[in-house]
C-alpha cells in the first residue's frame, strides 16, 4: 500500500487516480468528524465534499513540511470553524448527540446542544479550535498541539480557558 506522501507526489505529477485513492482512504474519517459536529448526514457530506475540493485545489502545492494527516486535520478544523460561524448550523444540533469529554460530563452540563455550539462559536479562535478538536474529534492534546503548531501545554491552556468561558456564557457554576 502506498503512503499518503507517495499518493500526493503521484497526484502532483498528474495522476488523478492517486487523489481518488486519498479520498477513499480518508473520507470516512472526515465525514465522521463533521457528523459529530453537525449531527446531520447531509451537512456532514457537504462539509466533507468541501474539504476534498479544497484539497484538490491546493494539494498540488503541498510541501511535505508536515504529515498529510496533520494537514487534513487543519483543513477539517478550518472548514468546521467557518461552518460554526454561520447561523444555519445552529438548528441542526441536538445535545443528546454531543460527544462528551470527561471534563464536560463531570459538570453535568444541562444546556441544549444549540446553546452549547453557539457559545463555542463565540470563543476566541484558538480556544474554539482546541475545544472543537477535543469535543468533536476527541483528539489528544499532543496531536492538537502538532496540528495547530503550538505546545501541548498551550493547547491545554486554550482548552481550559475555552471551557471556563463556555461555563460563564452558559451560566454554569
Amino acid at each position: 500500500m502506498r503512503s499518503d506522501n507517495e499518493l500526493i507526489k503521484d497526484f502532483q505529477s498528474g495522476q488523478q487516480a492517486a487523489f481518488d485513492e486519498l479520498v477513499k482512504r480518508h473520507l470516512s474519517t472526515v465525514y465522521t468528524f463533521f457528523r459529530r459536529i453537525t449531527g446531520d448526514d447531509m451537512a456532514a457530506e457537504d462539509l466533507a465534499q468541501d474539504v476534498f475540493y479544497k484539497l484538490f485545489k491546493h494539494l498540488k502545492k503541498f510541501r511535505f513540511d508536515a504529515e498529510f494527516t496533520t494537514y487534513l486535520f487543519r483543513v477539517n478544523i478550518n472548514t468546521a470553524s467557518t461552518y460554526l460561524r454561520r447561523s444555519r448550523w445552529r438548528n441542526l444540533l441536538h445535545l443528546d448527540e454531543a460527544p462528551e469529554t470527561s471534563e464536560a460530563s463531570n459538570e453535568n452540563w444541562q444546556w441544549s446542544r444549540t446553546e452549547l455550539w453557539n457559545a463555542v462559536a463565540r470563543l476566541p479562535k484558538q480556544q474554539r479550535l482546541v475545544v472543537i478538536m477535543r469535543i468533536a474529534q476527541e483528539i489528544p492534546y499532543k496531536d492538537i498541539a502538532r496540528i495547530l503548531g503550538t505546545s501541548e501545554s498551550t493547547a491545554k491552556v486554550n482548552y481550559h480557558h475555552g471551557i471556563k468561558k463556555l461555563k460563564e456564557q452558559l451560566g454554569a457554576k
